[in-house]
């Protein structure tokens, strides 16, 4: 391998001073272009690579972004990453990216791991036992060491620091007021992440939509659940005793599931069924019939979450105020919801 040269053998060489060379990388106006190019040429030529290490010592920044998903295999979260690393790039910024898998040790692990100088801050969304259990010290200690933080989606209102949200509460609303205008009578929400902030949001825009159309509720309608099995168990209990005409679910597994059960029970769709779901991954589109959903805009939240860290970050420590960014949802209608009649 060819060795890798260093500023004072590159000044010896030359026979200029190491700070003559360290400018002359550095494209400094001090140092004329002939000095310059020359310097550049033969720093080129001997493979110099600058010392990352010492240059974030020197300035105490990494230029680097720690990013904590959930989990991967969520398609909003994979989105939400393409606009995190799109932003990054842009402003001369690195990754790190890791993945709580629901995980609170995890989780902390991570944090205390990549905060002691490895990142300069990070954009993460809560790890669902983390909500469980309303443990959020963690997030607290490292803005208290002066490492800010950006959560998304997965919020708490217990920690101060700049957040990202969609507009669940009203989004699910309007998904709901959608059913109802299309003529749905007996509409049913099923929720198996009833444990988090955005479930609980979500059921909050269901329930009042039912009131403002004087709907009453009927529990036997209704599935709230943090677990996938006990969901399941609920959901064919539900086909199996209930007639309904309209679904409103506030997750990616209750949309898959109600849509695959709905199918097996008979029912079609949209003509016997309408189904609304809040998740806008490929698979919504290629299904059969395609799944109208409530798209989050995972891109649009990572480009805000990446930009309002690294404004952070710039802000020299002037900017110490947090704010809230809500992006706004979209209803895309396709196969498995009637047409509204005009």
């Amino acid at each position: 391998m060819k060795e890798k040269a260093t500023l004072k053998q590159i000044a010896k060489q030359l026979g200029v001073s190491v700070s003559t060379v360290s400018k002359a990388l550095n494209n400094s106006p001090e140092i004329s272009d002939l000095t310059k190019n020359k310097i550049q040429e033969f720093a080129k030529l001997k493979n110099y690579k600058p010392n990352i290490t010492a240059l974030n010592l020197k300035s105490r920044k990494t230029k680097t972004i720690g990013v904590i998903l959930p989990n991967i295999l969520n398609s909003f979260f994979a989105k939400v990453f393409t606009g995190i690393e799109k932003v990054a790039e842009e402003k001369g910024y690195h990754i790190i990216t890791c993945i709580s898998n629901e995980s609170l040790e995890k989780e902390i692990h991570m944090m205390e791991l990549l905060s002691n100088g490895t990142v300069d801050g990070f954009i993460l969304s809560i790890a669902e036992e983390s909500q469980t259990k309303e443990s959020f010290d963690h997030f607290i200690d490292c803005i208290n060491d002066s490492v800010p933080i950006v959560m998304f989606d997965r919020v708490t209102d217990l920690v101060k620091c700049d957040k990202v949200i969609v507009d669940d509460l009203d989004s699910a609303f309007d998904g709901t007021q959608h059913l109802i205008d299309i003529g749905c009578k007996k509409i049913a929400l099923l929720s198996s992440i009833d444990n988090l902030s955005v479930g609980k949001l979500r059921a909050n825009g269901y329930f009042k939509a039912l009131d403002q159309n004087n709907f009453p509720v009927d529990e036997n309608l209704i599935i709230l659940s943090d677990a996938v099995d006990e969901f399941d168990a609920k959901l064919q209990a539900l086909f199996s005793s209930e007639s309904i005409d309209g679904i409103f679910a506030l997750d990616e597994h209750a949309s898959v599931s109600s849509l695959k059960y709905a199918l097996e029970k008979g029912y079609k769709i949209p003509e016997d069924l309408s189904i609304i779901g809040f998740a806008d991954g490929v698979w919504s589109r290629r299904m059969t019939p395609s799944l109208s959903t409530v798209s989050q805009h995972g891109p649009e939240i990572g480009e805000a979450a990446a930009r309002m860290l690294i404004d952070k970050l710039e802000s020299k420590g002037e900017e110490t105020s947090y704010k809230t960014v809500v992006i706004k949802t979209e209803l895309r209608q396709r196969d498995s919801t009637r047409k509204k009649v005009l």
